[in-house]
């Protein structure tokens, strides 16, 4: 009986809206890191979203993330201020509250309008760059990669002495997804620039489940487009280039950066970690 009441208890007060059950978080928390979030395909409204929001909120307590990279498809539907409240200011309320930055790219389902919405951080621009300590990120449209910004991302990176550079993106590289797979005529444009100029890190979405890709010539590659969005059973079973992936739930990526180390743990919405690790970064020409 004293069990029962004790269960009771719990459950009124998790419908209640109080902290999910703890993760076990397998970040270092190292001083002066760079501690950050990344979510994909998440724009859809739905209660599935709103759960990942608040694993992400519960997930902050204990690890203090101050930024959150979008990988495109932000708003699914229509993109009214409504939508923009129901699909991005609700579900992520608790972080938006607390003072985290998100710093959205492109999908193919958003509108290219989202560059003006201020808390996107777009500057008005289809792409952009900012820095984080020892990282310096850019912000790339991959549904529309034209002359202009493949200059742009050249020069950028060129001019960079920041000692991590990460791009994201929207259309994966690479993938082992049955629904999309790679975008082979963007990875032609864009992973010669990549090695050229040193980038070390790249995450895309589209593809609405979790990879992380085997290192591609010097590269890590992740896919995260399951933040909101999932395709169930949709990785393929044989691949020579897939090192983890997940595809039964919606996802979420922390991220940690301290020294030459990259620390990572990838979570569901209900808090089970479903890939982590740490990866040493591979020394580039520069």
């Amino acid at each position: 009986m004293k069990r029962r009441s004790v269960l009771c208890i719990f459950l009124a007060s998790w419908m209640a809206g109080s902290q999910l059950p703890a993760v076990d978080l397998k970040l270092p928390l190292k001083p002066k890191s760079v501690r950050f979030a990344v979510i994909g395909d998440s724009g859809t409204g739905f209660k599935q979203q709103f759960e990942v929001g608040r694993q992400m909120a519960d997930c902050r307590q204990e690890f203090p993330f101050d930024s959150v990279l979008m990988l495109g498809d932000n708003l699914y539907g229509d993109q009214s201020p409504a939508d923009f409240q129901r699909k991005f200011e609700e579900p992520y309320k608790t972080l938006l509250d607390g003072g985290v930055k998100f710093y959205a790219s492109l999908g193919n389902h958003d509108s290219p309008n989202q560059c003006f919405y201020k808390p996107f951080h777009m500057g008005q621009k289809r792409y952009y760059n900012f820095k984080n300590g020892a990282v310096e990120f850019f912000a790339l449209d991959s549904t529309y990669m034209d002359p202009q910004q493949l200059e742009w991302l050249s020069k950028g990176l060129q001019a960079s002495n920041s000692a991590w550079k990460i791009c994201y993106f929207h259309h994966p590289l690479y993938s082992d997804g049955k629904f999309h797979g790679p975008s082979r005529d963007l990875r032609a444009m864009l992973e010669p620039i990549f090695e050229k100029y040193g980038v070390d890190v790249v995450f895309s979405g589209h593809e609405h489940i979790y990879e992380r890709i085997k290192p591609q010539h010097g590269i890590y590659y992740f896919v995260l487009g399951s933040s909101g969005q999932l395709r169930p059973h949709n990785i393929k079973k044989a691949s020579s280039t897939l090192a983890k992936g997940f595809d039964l739930d919606q996802t979420f990526m922390l991220v940690e950066i301290a020294g030459d180390q990259f620390y990572f743990q990838t979570l569901s919405r209900s808090g089970k970690t479903v890939d982590s690790g740490v990866l040493e970064q591979l020394k580039q020409p520069r």
